[in-house]
């Protein structure tokens, strides 16, 4: 795809906070899956760990991480997955959009492509709650995810959470997000909980109860860039930590725009790499606070976007290289 034009504004990067020291990270073991970039990882009914690679197939892994079978084919880029009350599978597809598939009649159904007449360029995260309602982000909508790095250097919050009724109705609910991604539920279902990942934040869309309607911070001035996200067997919320904070991008965010014009000219590859880190946080649904924290490097596996528990263990996508990978908690 040929790179696309950026128009960068000035931005300044929110504060870094530090974080509680790390707890002692398990032993990680890698699972080979066929195919490159698995993003996210979700479990199924009966235990099985689903993910998508990029170049549109989506596996299933035996709980054992013994038997990986393929599945389907989206067609496109399939990013964040979600299982649904009856055991459909929702798949944000950077290409195709919001699409649900069926494992029992092995039906793929696409339920949003476009918002307001404009398409869905970077579908990214979804969740559905217990009336049928589904909540969902769009990163950004200027970009698709095979030039992601365009939305972090251009600095323009063009993302948004949106909500899609059992009827077909599709809201937004919240816009100008950088760069919207992971979105889950409380357990509870009080509010849905969503990361900006360039914002360095996670928030609450309240559903219920005297703020209803309204988003509050639940935590923010992250030292690096949060991705995926899930709710844990006790209620506390997993976040996929990709990287660090990128000094570099921190440093022109609130500079002259013509820079990261000069710096788009090069080729993409050369444009700024997050560095690889395992990072895992586990927080208290309620105030924010960080219960959990895992952070290694493996030779084997980084760039985590995607975690999920399953059976005790945490299971953990990659934006980049082959493979998923869990520990033990």
């Amino acid at each position: 795809m040929p790179k696309p034009r950026i128009d960068p504004v000035r931005w300044q990067p929110p504060p870094s906070r530090p974080l509680p020291p790390p707890d002692p990270t398990p032993a990680l073991t890698v699972v080979a899956v066929p195919g490159s970039a698995p993003e996210d990882v979700v479990v199924a009914a009966d235990g099985s760990i689903w993910t998508g690679v990029d170049d549109g197939r989506i596996f299933a892994v035996s709980p054992d991480g013994a038997v990986t079978r393929e599945v389907l084919n989206t067609g496109g880029r399939p990013l964040g997955l979600a299982f649904t009350r009856d055991g459909r599978l929702l798949i944000c597809d950077s290409h195709r959009g919001l699409l649900r598939y069926d494992p029992q009649t092995a039906q793929l159904q696409t339920l949003v492509s476009e918002v307001d007449g404009q398409p869905l360029r970077f579908c990214s995260n979804a969740v559905e709650s217990a009336d049928g309602t589904i909540y969902f982000t769009e990163s950004t909508s200027r970009f698709h995810y095979e030039h992601y790095k365009g939305s972090v250097i251009e600095a323009r919050g063009s993302g948004s959470l949106l909500r899609r009724d059992p009827d077909g109705t599709v809201e937004v609910l919240a816009g100008g997000l950088h760069f919207a991604n992971g979105v889950t539920l409380t357990s509870d279902e009080s509010a849905v909980v969503f990361a900006e990942s360039t914002g360095r934040r996670l928030s609450k869309y309240w559903l219920s109860g005297p703020l209803r309607g309204s988003i509050t911070t639940l935590a923010d001035a992250f030292p690096g860039h949060p991705d995926n996200i899930s709710t844990g067997s006790d209620g506390r919320i997993w976040v996929a930590m990709v990287s660090d904070r990128n000094a570099l991008l921190d440093w022109l965010s609130p500079r002259a725009p013509v820079l990261r014009r000069l710096l788009w000219r090069l080729p993409y590859r050369w444009m700024p790499e997050p560095r690889s880190v395992v990072w895992v946080i586990g927080f208290d649904p309620d105030d924010g606070r960080v219960l959990t924290q895992f952070r290694t490097t493996d030779a084997a596996f980084g760039l985590a976007t995607g975690v999920v528990e399953a059976d005790g263990r945490l299971w953990m996508g990659r934006i980049s290289g082959p493979g998923l990978a869990y520990f033990q908690l």
